[in-house]
């Protein structure tokens, strides 16, 4: 019987959630392969865009990597944000709010907003967001199960105040606790507690 591998990884800014660049114009972009060695068959759950960070699983367990997808599985992103957000937008994004996905108009599912006071410490990227002269941010969690393209972004601007950063922290009970930009862990298994109750191992 396969033995399969499973990891944690940050992954940093700038990097793509894969690890084949098949695209000519992607060429110069970084790939994940770039942050260890790793076994074949290894595959990204999911993706974190190129400009968001965070946690980030992989496996060689092409069914694992479909039951991590699922919506009953939650997703914390910590999420700078463009301003001094108020209540009613928290409000608005816990109730749902209209975004664009794929030309089509979609409403996002409820879900968990709050701010977070203090923000939170994680390292300064190198390449800056925007200056502090432009005015205050903001820094929230977000809680999904849902995962369209770029949906938590989309989200924020839908409620007036424009993501600058993004982070995964956590998926079901797995959390990104103190790894570094970068670095990688193996992990026995994944397990992961759906939002009923389920455990997937």
């Amino acid at each position: 019987m396969c033995e399969h591998h499973h990891y944690k990884i940050h992954k940093p800014f700038g990097y793509l959630s894969q690890f084949v660049n098949n695209q000519d114009k992607r060429r110069n972009k970084k790939l994940l392969g770039e942050l260890g060695a790793f076994p074949d068959g290894i595959m990204a759950i999911g993706r974190l865009d190129e400009d968001s960070e965070g946690l980030l699983l992989l496996t060689t367990d092409g069914k694992v990597s479909e039951q991590v997808r699922s919506k009953k599985i939650e997703k914390e992103y910590y999420v700078q944000v463009d301003g001094d957000v108020t209540d009613e937008a928290i409000k608005s994004l816990e109730e749902g709010v209209e975004i664009g996905i794929r030309g089509t108009k979609y409403m996002t599912l409820p879900c968990a907003v709050r701010k977070l006071d203090p923000a939170p410490n994680f390292k300064a990227l190198a390449k800056k967001i925007r200056d502090d002269r432009h005015g205050p941010t903001s820094w929230l969690s977000i809680v999904i199960g849902e995962g369209k393209y770029r949906q938590v972004r989309k989200m924020t601007a839908a409620a007036g105040f424009p993501t600058l950063r993004l982070l995964r922290v956590r998926i079901g009970h797995l959390h990104l606790s103190d790894l570094q930009a970068g670095e990688v862990t193996e992990v026995d298994d994944f397990e992961i507690e759906t939002s009923e109750t389920e455990v997937i191992s």
